[in-house]
C-alpha cells in the first residue's frame, strides 16, 4: 500500500475509534434514567473486576443478562445498553474486562483514547472466561435474581458471548451481536440456544456465518440468526447515535423487537 493510502486508512481507523468513544449522548441518556445502577468489585483468584449493575423496577425477581462489551472496552454506550435491558425488565450485569489492565492498575476509562481497543484485543481468553464466570456467579446469587441467566455481547464481545456458551452450562440463551463463532470443536459443549444478530454490510463477520451454521447444525445445536440488510457492523450502537444512518437505525429497532421476544421464551 502506498504511504498516502496508508495514511488515509489510519485516519479512517482513528475516526471510527473516536466516533465509538465519543458517546456523550449515551452518557446523557443514562444520567436521566430512574433505575438504580451501581459499580461493584468482583474478586476471584488474584483479579478484581469492576462491574456495572443496573436493576429493573420490578416487584418480583427477574432474570439476569450478562453483558459483554465491545472491543472499545466499557464505554458509556455499554452502560446505556445495560440500562435499556433493565428498562425491559432484566438485571443487567456488565463486567469491565479491562479491570486492572489500565494505567496504574485502572480500567477502561483510564486508557488513552484508542488504547483500550489494543488492550482488549490482547486479553487472555482464560482470564476473560474466569471474569465472566465470576460475574455470572455473582449475578445468579443476587437477592433480586430469579436464577435465570442469559449472555449477550457486541463486536468482540459478540464473539465472546458465543465462546462463553461453550464454557457455561447453565445459560438460558446466548445472544451474539455481529461477533465471530468459536472453534467448531468447542461447539459440542454448547447447551443453550444461540441467537445471532448480524449486519448485511459486514463481510468480515458475514463470511464466517456459513461455516458457523453448518458446524452448529453438525453438532446438533440451535443457532438461529438474522442478518439485517444495509446495516453496518456495530449497528446496535451506531443505530442509536444522533447521526445514525437509516439502515442502522432500522436494524437496531428490529433487533430490539426480536431480542425482547427471545428473552421472554
Amino acid at each position: 500500500m502506498k504511504p498516502a493510502l496508508k495514511y488515509l486508512a489510519l485516519i479512517a481507523l482513528l475516526f471510527v475509534a473516536q466516533a465509538a468513544c465519543a458517546q456523550d449522548w449515551a452518557k446523557a441518556k443514562l444520567e436521566k434514567s430512574p433505575r438504580h445502577r451501581e459499580w461493584v468489585t468482583l474478586k476471584h483468584d488474584s483479579r478484581s473486576v469492576e462491574t456495572f449493575v443496573v436493576y429493573p423496577e420490578s416487584k418480583s425477581k427477574t432474570p439476569v443478562v450478562l453483558v459483554i462489551h465491545e472491543i472499545f472496552g466499557m464505554t458509556d454506550w455499554v452502560q446505556d445498553l445495560a440500562d435499556q435491558l433493565a428498562e425491559a425488565g432484566y438485571i443487567a450485569v456488565a463486567p469491565d474486562l479491562l479491570s486492572g489492565m489500565g494505567p496504574n492498575g485502572g480500567r477502561s476509562s483510564d486508557f488513552a483514547q484508542g488504547k483500550a481497543t489494543e488492550a482488549v484485543s490482547h486479553l487472555n481468553p482464560d482470564q476473560v472466561t474466569a471474569d465472566l464466570n465470576a460475574a455470572a456467579d455473582y449475578a445468579k446469587k443476587l437477592p433480586a435474581s430469579n436464577g435465570k441467566l442469559f449472555v449477550t455481547g457486541y463486536c468482540w464481545g459478540g464473539g465472546q458471548s458465543f465462546r462463553f456458551a461453550t464454557n457455561r452450562g447453565d445459560l438460558a440463551a446466548a445472544f451474539v451481536f455481529y461477533g465471530p463463532p468459536p472453534d467448531k470443536t468447542a461447539m459440542v459443549r454448547i447447551t443453550a440456544p444461540v441467537y445471532g444478530f448480524y449486519a448485511g454490510d459486514d463481510a468480515r463477520i458475514g463470511a464466517t456465518l456459513p461455516d458457523a451454521m453448518q458446524n452448529m447444525k453438525a453438532a446438533g445445536k440451535t443457532f438461529d440468526q438474522v442478518t439485517y440488510e444495509g446495516a453496518g457492523h456495530g449497528f446496535m450502537r451506531a443505530g442509536e447515535a444522533p447521526d445514525a444512518s437509516e439502515p442502522n437505525r432500522k436494524a437496531r429497532s428490529e433487533a430490539w423487537v426480536r431480542w425482547k421476544e427471545l428473552l421472554k421464551k
